[in-house]
């Protein structure tokens, strides 16, 4: 038997099913460049691209066709225009390190768009958009669309030291209100995103966020305080993009107040800041919904 997670505040909707199904296609590199610890990739991928909403993310085939890298790579879409799709990698393993390699003229097989996209604000809010580390480069096209609607936007950019900060350029010229915080000092305020967060946050009417689970989680339990519903993308390792193989799954608390397994790659990555249980992500609680079926029992 399940109970209800005691903590389930019902702030948050789930996150909108995208508007239009994926494809996977063979698309061009069109651009690439450093940007400081990371590599941004510009592709033309234009029917990803038309598809594409602030949120969602495209999987990379890597290695090349002999490659003995089967799993493909999950990264989160920056920006969707004019027929491009940009992208922000981190060189983090060998998949991610040859996707950094990539140059113009080179091709590369990706499907997209996936997961669910960042539903839209309530009218008129004042959005406050979080990001932590190449995180940031998902808020990107929703600063985009979000300035374009007409909303007040105010973002965050934070990291461990300068070189590991994100997009800091493009919110600059997307937002109304922009801070920098890096753990070091090394640019912007010294301290955690949670420094600028409790600054910004009242007032605004939603908060969305893009980065480390420990951050997401710090950003969500802030907005759940003052009663601002969250909206988090989290970074869960995706190996298959669909929805098959389960190795991103993390415990959300639903509309019933009953906890499930959910897959980030088709439910999220997208989920309710206060609707994930971040403290019991990486474990089977016992109150899982299924969880007695597999012999877990309260403790």
């Amino acid at each position: 038997m399940t109970a209800p997670h005691p903590r389930t505040t019902a702030l948050t909707t789930p996150a909108p099913v995208a508007d239009a199904p994926p494809v996977q296609r063979t698309v061009e590199v069109v651009g690439a460049r450093p940007v400081d610890a990371y590599v941004e990739l510009r592709l033309a991928a234009p029917e990803i691209a038309e598809r594409a909403q602030p949120g969602q993310f495209v999987a990379f085939a890597v290695g090349g066709e002999t490659s003995g890298l089967l799993l493909r790579r999950s990264i989160a879409i920056s920006t969707a225009a004019d027929g491009v799709v940009t992208v922000v990698v981190s060189a983090a393993g060998p998949g991610s390190t040859w996707l950094t390699q990539r140059r113009p003229g080179d091709t590369v097989d990706v499907v997209g768009p996936l997961g669910r996209p960042f539903p839209a604000p309530p009218a008129g809010a004042r959005a406050l958009l979080v990001g932590g580390g190449y995180g940031a480069a998902a808020l990107v096209g929703l600063a985009a669309q979000l300035k374009e609607a007409g909303h007040e936007v105010a973002a965050v950019a934070g990291a461990a030291s300068a070189d590991r900060l994100c997009s800091v350029q493009e919110l600059t010229e997307l937002a109304d209100t922009l801070a920098v915080t890096t753990d070091d000092g090394s640019s912007g305020r010294r301290g955690l995103v949670t420094l600028a967060v409790d600054e910004l946050l009242p007032g605004c009417g939603v908060v969305y966020a893009c980065g480390p689970m420990r951050m997401l989680q710090a950003v969500a339990d802030a907005a759940t305080a003052l009663g601002v519903p969250s909206y988090v993308a989290v970074e869960e390792s995706m190996a298959c993009g669909i929805g098959v193989c389960m190795t991103c799954v993390l415990p959300v608390v639903g509309s019933d107040g009953l906890t499930r397994l959910s897959r980030s790659c088709t439910e999220g990555p997208v989920f309710g800041g206060d609707r994930v249980r971040f403290d019991d992500v990486g474990t089977l609680p016992w109150d899982v919904v299924g969880a007695d079926a597999m012999g877990v029992t309260r403790p």
